[in-house]
């Protein structure tokens, strides 16, 4: 795609499931690739493995929980390429599917801190650049759950409708500032996160999917590569169901 030749893509918790497919698809398009993962070891065998198939990539260990290390993936980031056009704020967790009544502290506090704290950090740190060359897309991966809520899965809706809301926020920010911020809804993947949830808890949320099967990665794959091009150059603060017909708003 001639559009993405010469960009620069971070792609968070993309060691694996959906941010391994989106790290692919954006290599296809030309685009540099930086494996941002909590994993070293696996961030620079996925890098290893984009290169090996002819492309630009980049493995980074990096919490984004955590301000110095998302600060640290970006700085590596402009050090190895020179600019950053485009972030996908993948990583996440599920959690435990139980009822709010056995939520712990730890429980909340590390949702909010993986999944939307970690959306904050990195929006912020990639911001810099992106303003200063006056261009770039940022994909912040939510979930149905954000907008629908999935029962004994409060903390998990609650970060989600929280990106949700942060994405629609920031995009009407930066409208006008050549940077463009947008949000997928997938509903139930088929990633090695399910093996986080009771297969009660899967069924339950397969069950009110009308295309009545899970979603692939490279399926969601496919819609963070069209926002996260200039194909979508009037797409902003929006937040686009992967839901097999879930949501129907």
């Amino acid at each position: 795609m001639a559009d993405t030749q010469k960009k620069v893509a971070i792609v968070t918790g993309a060691a694996r499931g959906i941010g391994r497919s989106t790290a692919e698809r954006l290599a296809q398009e030309g685009m540099a690739v930086v494996i941002a993962d909590l994993n070293a070891e696996a961030a620079d065998r996925a890098a290893q493995e984009l290169r090996d198939a002819g492309h630009q990539a980049m493995g980074v260990q990096a919490d984004v929980a955590q301000r110095a290390s998302v600060e640290a993936m970006v700085e590596r980031t402009l050090s190895e390429f020179g600019r950053l056009d485009v972030l996908v704020n993948n990583a996440g967790i599920a959690g435990r599917a139980v009822p709010l009544t056995e939520v712990t502290d730890d429980d909340w506090e590390q949702m909010m801190a993986i999944d939307l704290r970690s959306v904050y950090l990195c929006c912020q740190a990639a911001l810099r650049p992106m303003l200063q060359q006056g261009s770039g897309s940022i994909v912040n991966v939510a979930s149905i759950a954000g907008k629908e809520g999935n029962p004994n899965m409060v903390p998990y809706s609650t970060a989600k409708a929280g990106v949700i809301g942060l994405t629609k926020a920031l995009g009407k920010e930066v409208a006008q500032q050549g940077v463009r911020v947008n949000a997928i809804a997938p509903a139930v993947i088929g990633t090695e996160i399910l093996l986080q949830l009771t297969p009660e808890q899967v069924n339950y949320m397969t069950s009110k999917i009308p295309m009545a099967r899970l979603g692939k990665p490279e399926e969601v794959a496919e819609v963070i590569a069209f926002l996260a091009s200039d194909r979508s150059s009037f797409v902003t603060a929006q937040c686009y169901d992967v839901s097999g017909g879930r949501a129907t708003y």
